[in-house]
């Protein structure tokens, strides 16, 4: 559950505060794994197949990524809203840096998506587990920033949608095991 403490005595410029992993983590099954392993082997073998034996290592450089991600669970941290700002991670960001704010759903968490001014378009994300937390945050960050239901989303957002879409679900490696109730034969097919 998320520890969620609002700071009187420590520092009175803190408004608001929760501890919240720093980033979305889902563990994964080792069924998702062996998907990722038998794919990167696969165009490893493709790529040396056609001479480029120095894209393998970028491939195998991706896959350790996403095997460390995956199985390392994320610290948590203390992300505070203030006066001046928000502060996550040992960062600060100022609201004159920052335009406008949104929530995405990520695996089960809600995640708070802060955007800073063009031309730099920052994003800088916390983990929200609690509804009561969102809505606590949208509230005091709304007198700040901008609040944005329905973000614009960019070629990178879109083209990262698409991929995740493509990317097997959890749901794809369990099989299920019908129990056949006692008594019972099971129907045979003629």
């Amino acid at each position: 559950m998320t520890d969620v403490k609002v700071e009187t005595n420590q520092n009175p410029q803190v408004i608001f505060s929760w501890v919240a992993p720093l980033r979305a983590y889902k563990k994964r099954s080792t069924g998702v794994l062996r998907f990722y392993i038998a794919l990167a082997l696969l165009l490893s073998l493709i790529v040396v197949f056609f001479g480029d034996k120095i894209l393998v290592m970028p491939i195998l450089a991706i896959i350790f990524l996403f095997y460390v991600l995956t199985i390392t669970p994320p610290p948590s941290v203390t992300n505070k809203i203030t006066k001046f700002g928000v502060e996550t991670a040992g960062n600060a960001y100022r609201f004159d840096f920052l335009s406008y704010f949104y929530f995405v759903e990520k695996f089960d968490y809600h995640v708070l998506v802060l955007v800073s001014h063009e031309p730099y378009s920052y994003h800088i994300y916390l983990v929200i587990k609690d509804i009561d937390i969102k809505q606590k945050v949208t509230k005091l960050l709304s007198d700040y920033l901008i609040y944005q239901e329905h973000p614009h989303k960019t070629l990178t957002d879109k083209m990262t949608e698409w991929l995740t879409k493509l990317m097997p679900s959890e749901k794809d490696f369990i099989q299920e095991v019908k129990p056949v109730s006692a008594g019972k034969e099971p129907m045979k097919s003629l």
